[in-house]
């Protein structure tokens, strides 16, 4: 380059030379200088149309055919969903949405929209796939289009209605069951729950798929293909299970369970202290020592109602009530390789130092899978005693009920059955006229805890002076015995059973107890069972069979709009049994004062008025309980 050259170029170092090759976009009006304000210039404006265009040309275009068909057969994770199973999911979702025992919170019901979804998208995937495997023809690509573009269409429509609807519905269950109105119902919360949990579904039923084809296909490379198929199948399916039962449940839901319940056992709730009585096990003398009794060991004797409390209620001079536990961990002494008869024996022995067969009632309580006696059955049988009375309980879990339920529910009924029959066999060495009247007691499993004691409900009369049980698992022996074979022309939530000549079931015992009228002779059995308990009416059942608790007529809290679908009501309710303790009693799960009236049916003390029992119930109902 010559001088003149390097003369004449342009100063690149001062920006673009004006010209035809300049950007006239860029390139400001003469007069007008820069773009002041907020606004976007003309080239962003003209960038913002041409973006614009792009996504209506691409929506017009997906509503002209609303569906990806796959590139390649080979995509197994990243293809379209199903038409077919997306609207059994959506279907499914909608049914979802109808009210079941107990109202449920916005979260728990987009829980339960999401897993019945999936249900539906897999069982629609099947039908799916069956149809393309017995029948060659395919729908041309313009009645696809329009399925895809009605599905598109109708089913968000469709959702927020329901949702709406299903929000009204939630609202009159909550007035049916004396809760206040106001619902916070989150219309897109539960659409966007229900969604995210069907498309994970979704992700790990085809990622399973996937991992299942490549292992298929390289076992091809070793064998023959029909071999290949068989095997890779099996190894999937055990895989699976193994992963599912042994890593996720075993592993981590029962692991994590147990390590929070271990951590809660060996503490104690705020407000229990150490009893001063002698009578009471964690107290002076005990054989088990107050640490060693477990979180709800500790709950039911640190709150033992003291002889001053009982005289000033009665108006009479009072005992020091007996509370006997006996926690699953044994003091060194009675271990044995029987651990519930050890369990049994050591109880008998605290029954011994406490002076508990000089009572004029003993009672045999079932726990829970926490060691749970509730407190109001517990204080309502020691006021109307005047604390002339004893109870006696043994732990056999530290876990939440329902996973001693997962894990081995049969532990409940052998240690109970154990500690009864050991109860049994000191009491028949009295004599007759000494001993103290027997009585079973327990709610949710502890009540199938006494009910597996027994063979029968004949037995369970034959054997005790009388039962009080509160919301009786649906597994639970007895109550299915006297439910299967109840008269005829009772509703399966209130059974009545061989004319309620022993055994009567109430929701307000104040009433309901006196139904039949028909004489009701001793020994009596009550049981206190909700027709909004999910923890009773629970079953698998409920995947594939209608219940007899939704035939008329209904419970007196259950709202006429209920009704069952498959799989769907065997999730609500299984829901359903997490918040059933939200309600106030008698509904769900809870059962408040009314074991006042059930003992006083069962085996009230002499001299005992209706009136007494209405001063406990509304004492008893009126107070927070103790733990």
């Amino acid at each position: 380059m010559t001088s003149t050259d390097r003369n004449t170029s342009p100063d690149r170092s001062a920006g673009p030379a004006p010209g035809p090759a300049s950007d006239p976009v860029d390139t400001p009006c003469p007069g007008t200088g820069p773009s002041i304000g907020p606004g976007p210039g003309p080239g962003s404006r003209t960038r913002l149309r041409a973006r614009a265009r792009r996504a209506a040309d691409r929506l017009l275009a997906f509503a002209r055919r609303p569906y990806r068909d796959r590139p390649d057969p080979s995509y197994r994770v990243r293809r379209w969903p199903d038409l077919t199973a997306l609207c059994c999911a959506t279907v499914f979702f909608w049914s979802s949405l109808t009210p079941s025992l107990v109202p449920r919170p916005w979260y728990l019901q987009g829980l339960v929209g999401g897993i019945t979804a999936a249900i539906g998208y897999a069982l629609g995937s099947t039908l799916a796939w069956l149809f393309r495997a017995l029948v060659s023809w395919r729908p041309p690509d313009r009645v696809r289009t329009r399925c895809w573009q009605a599905y598109w269409l109708l089913s968000p429509v469709l959702a927020v209605w329901l949702i709406s609807e299903s929000a009204r519905m939630q609202r009159q269950l909550r007035v049916l069951q004396g809760l206040p109105p106001a619902l916070t119902w989150h219309t897109p919360m539960i659409a966007l729950i229900a969604l995210g949990l069907l498309l994970a579904a979704l992700l790990v039923a085809r990622t399973v798929r996937l991992g299942s084809a490549t292992l298929i296909r390289l076992l091809g490379r070793v064998m023959p293909r029909p071999v290949a198929y068989a095997l890779g199948a099996a190894l999937s399916g055990l895989t699976v299970l193994v992963g599912v039962r042994d890593v996720v449940f075993d592993r981590g839901v029962v692991d994590l369970a147990d390590r929070i319940a271990e951590a809660t056992n060996g503490d104690t709730k705020d407000g229990i202290r150490r009893p001063a009585s002698r009578h009471v096990s964690g107290g002076p003398g005990s054989l088990v020592h107050w640490q060693d009794l477990g979180y709800q060991g500790r709950n039911f004797t640190g709150s033992t109602p003291t002889r001053d409390a009982l005289t000033a209620w009665t108006g009479r001079p009072a005992r020091d009530p007996v509370r006997v536990y006996v926690p699953s961990a044994l003091p060194a002494v009675f271990e044995d390789d029987r651990p519930f008869a050890a369990q049994a024996r050591l109880a008998v022995h605290e029954l011994e130092r406490t002076g508990a067969f000089d009572r004029a009632v003993l009672a045999v309580a079932g726990t829970t899978g926490t060691g749970w006696v509730d407190p109001n059955v517990a204080e309502a049988l020691e006021y109307m005693y005047g604390g002339d009375t004893a109870i006696v309980a043994v732990q056999y879990s530290y876990l939440p009920s329902w996973v001693s339920f997962l894990v081995d529910e049969e532990k409940a009924g052998r240690a109970t059955h154990a500690l009864l029959d050991a109860v049994r066999a000191r009491l028949d060495t009295l004599p007759a006229d000494r001993r103290p009247k027997l009585v079973v007691t327990g709610e949710s499993l502890g009540a199938y805890a006494v009910e597996a004691s027994f063979d029968s409900a004949d037995d369970l009369l034959a054997s005790t002076d009388g039962a009080l049980l509160l919301g009786a698992p649906n597994f639970s022996p007895i109550s299915r015995e006297i439910r299967r074979d109840r008269d005829p022309a009772s509703p399966v939530w209130r059974p009545e059973y061989r004319e309620g000549a022993h055994i009567r079931f109430a929701q307000f015992p104040a009433t309901d107890l006196d139904r039949p009228a028909a004489p009701w002779s001793w020994p009596r059995a009550v049981y206190l069972q909700n027709a909004s308990d999910p923890v009773v009416w629970w079953s698998p059942d409920l995947l594939l069979s209608r219940p007899s608790w939704l035939d008329d007529p209904l419970g007196p809290d259950i709202t006429p709009e209920i009704s069952w679908f498959p799989f769907v009501t065997f999730w609500q309710a299984s829901v359903d049994m997490t918040v059933s303790y939200g309600v106030d009693a008698p509904h769900g799960h809870r059962y408040g004062a009314g074991a006042v009236d059930g003992w006083a049916a069962v085996l009230p003390p002499p001299g005992w008025t209706p009136a007494d029992t209405t001063r406990l119930r509304a004492f008893i109902g009126h107070r927070r309980a103790a733990y």
